[in-house]
């Protein structure tokens, strides 16, 4: 019986939104697929075949009910977008750190993971989004700061006290994403980011407007809401001087 129905792109497999508890045989003779969209099913389990799909540059396995991923997904070394976020992942593979060539987005947001291996994202220089929200972190890795191309990036709700100094190298960030943790400051070095435009610090636990915020020069809104911030004299007249939109 056929399980899966012809596309009109030969490249791409929709899996979607079919109640799936485990993927279809066939799918791994596919191999010359290039985006695999299996969001929304009711998958506990990806199988080592997925190292068959070898040209896979998408792969969608988000809102599942995966525990971990499998040893296997580090040899698909030409993806560019992995979307694995609302399932119940709790580490990654040894191997996920092979995934060099991704380059738009990697989603993790809303899974179990507590620690991420220190040197995970070494040689990641090509990723420009990444979302790690809504995970136990324990730690954030120190190889978040080497991922120079890095333009948007998510840490909501992570219990984070304090954003690592690594923050500063990420010169290309346009938008920093950390509410719904414990921060109360911003260190110096996110000086850095010239070129951020957005900043999301709602409920965390300021109780003033970071003064590094003052030194950047491109910024268009600062979000404090959710905090017990006093805003100083002059002080929202002069983002507002400067085209920048605050919300305390």
């Amino acid at each position: 019986m056929q399980t899966t129905s012809p596309s009109a792109d030969p490249e791409t497999l929709d899996l979607s939104g079919r109640q799936l508890v485990a993927i279809p045989a066939e799918v791994w003779g596919k191999s010359s697929v290039k985006t695999l969209i299996l969001y929304r099913n009711e998958l506990s389990v990806i199988p080592p075949e997925i190292a068959r799909l070898g040209e896979l540059e998408i792969l969608i396995i988000a809102n599942n009910r995966l525990t971990s991923l499998p040893e296997e997904i580090g040899s698909l070394t030409r993806l560019k977008m992995l979307d694995a976020g609302h399932n119940q992942i709790v580490e990654l593979p040894e191997s996920f750190g092979q995934l060099m060539g991704m380059s738009d987005y990697l989603y993790l947001h809303d899974n179990r993971i507590r620690e991420l291996k220190g040197s995970l994202f070494e040689g990641w220089a090509r990723l420009r989004y990444l979302n790690l929200s809504d995970n136990p972190l324990v730690r954030l890795p120190a190889s978040l700061g080497g991922l120079t191309a890095l333009e948007e990036l998510r840490l909501e709700n992570v219990g984070l006290e304090e954003l690592p100094e690594w923050i500063g190298e990420l010169a290309r960030l346009d938008e920093l994403t950390v509410r719904n943790n414990r921060l109360t400051t911003l260190l110096d070095t996110a000086e850095n980011l010239r070129n951020l435009t957005r900043v999301d610090l709602r409920g965390n636990r300021f109780r003033d407007i970071p003064d590094v915020l003052r030194r950047l020069p491109i910024l268009r809104k600062v979000d404090l809401r959710w905090n017990e911030v006093e805003v100083a004299e002059g002080i929202a007249d002069e983002f507002r001087a400067r085209g920048c939109r605050l919300l305390v």
